[in-house]
């Protein structure tokens, strides 16, 4: 594998900025030196005027293969993670067929080490009835398992609290939670349906999947992690009410229940159904500016220990559906990173916590081996972005198989310029190198 040589970038990293030099070399970073370094390499970028920072890893991704590969593939979604500067990802498991069995799993992790030329990990799916299946994941080479306790995309929903107890008391493994109470949703959808026939305004749901069905299941959620003492990471929070629910005092690396928040439901309120519509329908629903508010509050105060995309695309010919017709998720890992860095240049969050956020905890959350930093030693997941580069959103530079975003017309004032993939510049001023795909990621058993 070439060395790479960078020079002269301002280093955003472990809540310091600083100018170095980097040295990657076979894969790893092996010198991050502030008085410079004058080997030779094989690459050398030139990144004076630019940050460097660690790729972003996003935990939560839907890239629609096997099956549903009319939506997105791995090949594709990976191709627009890495121009966007995500260097890892982790997909869930409801796909078709789903991967709640080892050999469908592992199915998906053939098919990335085939085409992905980001990083990889794949959730093994929970169903009512799987727990064998589950127990035999792998804990050093498998993200975590994947439980929808309400009701998503694909009919995954675990309900069952036989099931849900043996998976609690029994897996050492990292739980991730979808938690939305299906009771509730489905009453709220039955008043509404009443109400309005096939006319349901896209503003309603929030009302639909309300905060009351978010807040029942996270403290089901929680209540069985506490009685377990079980490693749960609840998903996309999108309510002031669950903030509560969470921890800011304990360090990340001891807490045993940790929460996300995802890009979405910081950018877009309730007012935006207006003008978005179904573009913008998702679950769990984003809700109201008050919720809103509420999530940056937890995020800047560490309520909340990661922020993630929930990337779900679907073609715009479904999104044109009514109410009930059109699916949920919206398409978002191309632009999360521009998308918060954004956020910072308006004074809501520091690129620090950015960089904490989106790179080194969730390498903490998950104990992702030697990823999420810059640091000698580990693998070189960097992304070089240029601060003062005006970028629009629009349908010729969406890398997305659906060939839409949420975001169309809007100006970023920064560009991904490079992303380099475990040592390998995998991309480079809209150009892709893929001589060599992604790793897979590992994880430390503790």
């Amino acid at each position: 594998m070439s060395s790479i040589l960078i020079k002269n970038g301002l280093v955003i990293n472990e809540n310091q900025e600083f100018h170095a030099d980097i040295y990657i070399e076979n894969g790893f970073i092996t010198e991050i030196n502030k008085n410079g370094i004058s080997r030779n390499a094989d690459k050398t970028i030139d990144a004076e005027g630019k940050w460097v920072m660690p790729g972003v890893i996003d935990d939560q991704v839907h890239f629609r293969e096997p099956g549903l590969t009319h939506k997105a593939e791995i090949y594709t979604e990976a191709k627009a993670a890495v121009a966007g500067g995500t260097t890892s990802f982790m997909e869930m498991p409801n796909t078709n067929p789903q991967a709640v069995t080892q050999e469908e799993l592992a199915k998906k992790y053939a098919r990335a080490a085939a085409c992905s030329v980001g990083n990889y990990s794949f959730f093994m799916g929970g169903t009512n009835d799987n727990i064998d299946e589950i127990l035999r994941t792998d804990q050093k080479n498998v993200c975590g398992i994947k439980l929808f306790m309400g009701s998503s995309t694909g009919n995954m929903l675990v309900d069952n609290e036989t099931t849900l107890r043996a998976v609690f008391s029994q897996t050492p493994m990292l739980i991730a939670t979808h938690c939305e109470d299906e009771t509730t949703i489905r009453k709220n959808t039955a008043e509404y349906v009443a109400r309005y026939g096939d006319d349901i305004p896209f503003s309603a749901h929030p009302e639909i999947r309300s905060t009351e069905a978010c807040l029942i299941s996270s403290q089901l959620a929680q209540g069985l992690a506490k009685e377990y003492n079980s490693r749960l990471h609840i998903l996309h929070i999108s309510t002031a009410d669950e903030v509560a629910l969470f921890d800011n005092k304990t360090p990340l690396k001891e807490k045993r229940i940790t929460a996300e928040v995802c890009v979405h439901h910081l950018t877009f309120n309730a007012s935006h159904y207006e003008t978005k519509g179904s573009l913008i329908k998702c679950n769990p629903a984003i809700k109201y500016e008050s919720d809103q508010k509420a999530l940056w509050y937890a995020l800047n105060n560490n309520y909340f220990d990661i922020i993630a995309t929930d990337h779900a695309p679907h073609t715009w010919e479904e999104k044109q559906g009514k109410y009930m017709q059109a699916p949920s998720g919206l398409p978002l890992v191309q632009h999360s990173l521009q998308l918060m860095l954004e956020h910072a240049k308006m004074g809501k969050i520091t690129r620090n916590k950015v960089v904490e956020k989106m790179s080194h905890a969730v390498a903490d959350c998950f104990n992702i081996e030697k990823r999420g930093y810059l640091r000698e030693g580990y693998w070189a997941d960097i992304v070089i972005v240029n601060p003062e580069t005006e970028v629009e959103v629009k349908k010729d530079n969406i890398l997305y198989k659906c060939g839409w975003s949420p975001l169309e017309g809007e100006i970023f004032t920064t560009a991904i310029e490079h992303t380099i993939v475990s040592g390998h510049l995998a991309y480079s001023n809209g150009k892709f190198d893929k001589s060599k795909w992604g790793e897979r990621l590992t994880f430390e058993i503790k």
